[in-house]
């Protein structure tokens, strides 16, 4: 897997990353969301220097001219409910890509630290010989990616994958490496270094969905 960590430079990310996890600013949900966005927007900015482009021949008032332009065939797919800010900052940027949502939650069958990932809906166009952006801002333990990965195989087989996250666990990425292909780039914001007995990232910043669209049942 070909990682690149966003934070190993210093930019105007920092200050993004740093309000989502601020116990302060992120109880506001506007806010928050709104961060988020701005941390996909950043993601997909430096992803699409890794696409490819072509020539294209663009008309203006005064003349033509030659632009290169993505040439990818693109499918953005978030992991709902909490991809969903993260969506939209990336097609702020992939405007004009196909879209795709998935859903996988954690489910504690005994109100304990076990859980299962459970996958119950997909809505997606052919997969098959496409650039697959998955996106989810959280990469906890990494079975989330890793089911969802599983659940799409039906769909087609892209011809690149690229995981977009906003914060990741270094055990998760380790997790995910062993069960994408070799080829598959990582883009994320920012790694902490450990898990705590829930799964949950520390130091993290709670659970993403819930602060972007309120508590759930």
């Amino acid at each position: 897997m070909i990682i690149h960590h966003l934070q190993e430079k210093n930019s105007i990310l920092n200050k993004f990353i740093a309000e989502i996890r601020d116990v302060k600013i992120q109880k506001d949900s506007l806010r928050f969301r709104r961060n988020i966005e701005r941390i996909g927007e950043v993601l997909g900015y430096e992803l699409s220097k890794q696409l490819t482009y072509s020539v294209k021949d663009i008309e203006t008032p005064l003349g033509n001219s030659q632009e290169q332009l993505i040439s990818n065939s693109i499918v953005l797919c978030s992991i709902l409910r909490a991809g969903l800010p993260l969506h939209q900052g990336l097609l702020n940027y992939f405007d004009d890509v196909e879209n795709a949502f998935i859903s996988a939650y954690r489910h504690h069958s005994n109100n304990d630290a076990e859980f299962e990932i459970v996958v119950e809906y997909f809505a997606a166009p052919s997969l098959n010989k496409k650039t697959l952006l998955l996106a989810d801002p959280m990469l906890a333990t990494g079975q989330s990616l890793v089911a969802v990965i599983e659940a799409i195989k039906k769909f087609g087989t892209p011809k690149e994958i690229h995981i977009l996250t906003v914060i990741g666990s270094k055990e998760g990425i380790e997790f995910i490496k062993e069960n994408f292909p070799k080829n598959t780039h990582l883009w994320i914001a920012a790694i902490d270094d450990e898990l705590n007995s829930k799964g949950y990232i520390v130091p993290g910043l709670g659970d993403a969905g819930d602060l972007a669209f309120g508590a759930k049942l």
